[in-house]
């Protein structure tokens, strides 16, 4: 067992709410694995400003950032990487000399998932959902110079978001009519407690590989669906544990031990299936 002492890093998570955030239990067993003297915490809050200046202030070396903060957070930076500020959210933060660095390590897991089975360069990738994720992964994609397309409710967003890309909008009724090659579900319809929620009608997926941003569940009724239906599939917890890895590197200059976070991650969502 870790001993916390006058030595011990400070890292955590920011957002509201966090009863379900699964980031201590993987960075925490990153840390122990590595032989790193650090804690990471879980802190939920309303006062967004008020929280990054006293973390910053009483010493914490890095954040990752959530729902709702991940595009406000740009607000209060001075300084943000190219990318992040391109995409137009931030997911991490890393603490340089009291000021907060911003970056955005969801782009780089979900592509990162993705290529554990194919290359995207050039592929054609549809996006459900035109939120800060569907943002983060579809410039992520714009650079491997694939062809996009955007499926959304709100046809405004969904304009809005395919302009910005150099992308194509399509409303939901015409998802039956897309044949592509990847489709990335990046919408929370699905995600634990709301676990039978579909947020897309499966049968009107066609392409060979099917991605749910989602990560608990583990296999999201989506998802499932689609993998009857003949789709190899890739579960959230993927792109989950590239966005961590990636922080973690940001963080402490090392490469994140993989196979120790995912075992963490994989017995956390186990455990919390037999507890429902």
């Amino acid at each position: 067992m870790r001993v916390i002492d006058n030595h011990t890093r400070l890292y955590g998570v920011i957002g509201h709410p966090l009863i379900h955030t699964m980031s201590p239990t993987i960075h925490n067993a990153a840390f122990e694995a590595t032989g790193i003297n650090a804690v990471y915490l879980a802190f939920d809050t309303l006062l967004l400003e008020k929280a990054l200046d006293g973390l910053a202030a009483i010493g914490c070396l890095g954040l990752s950032v959530t729902i709702p903060y991940k595009e406000e957070l740009i607000d209060y930076l001075k300084f943000i990487d190219p990318m992040a500020k391109e995409i137009g959210a931030v997911n991490t933060l890393v603490n340089k000399s009291g000021s907060w660095i911003g970056y955005n390590t969801d782009a780089t897991g979900a592509l990162r998932a993705i290529e554990e089975l194919c290359e995207v360069a050039g592929r054609h990738c549809t996006i459900l959902g035109a939120g800060g994720a569907a943002r983060a992964i579809g410039f992520a994609l714009k650079e491997k110079g694939c062809h996009i397309s955007i499926v959304n409710r709100s046809r405004p967003r969904g304009e809005k978001l395919a302009q910005e890309l150099d992308a194509e909008y399509l409303p939901l009724d015409k998802l039956a009519m897309i044949n592509t090659d990847i489709v990335l579900q990046t919408t929370p319809v699905g995600m634990y407690p709301k676990v039978n929620d579909v947020p897309f009608d499966p049968g009107k997926v066609r392409a060979e590989i099917v991605m749910d941003i989602i990560y608990n569940p583990f296999e999201t009724g989506f998802l499932k669906q689609c993998r009857e239906q003949g789709a190899t599939t890739i579960p959230g917890a993927r792109m989950f544990l590239y966005q961590a890895a990636e922080q973690f590197k940001l963080w402490t200059g090392m490469e994140a031990p993989m196979e120790v976070m995912e075992k963490a991650l994989l017995q956390l969502l186990r455990n919390d299936h037999l507890t429902r």
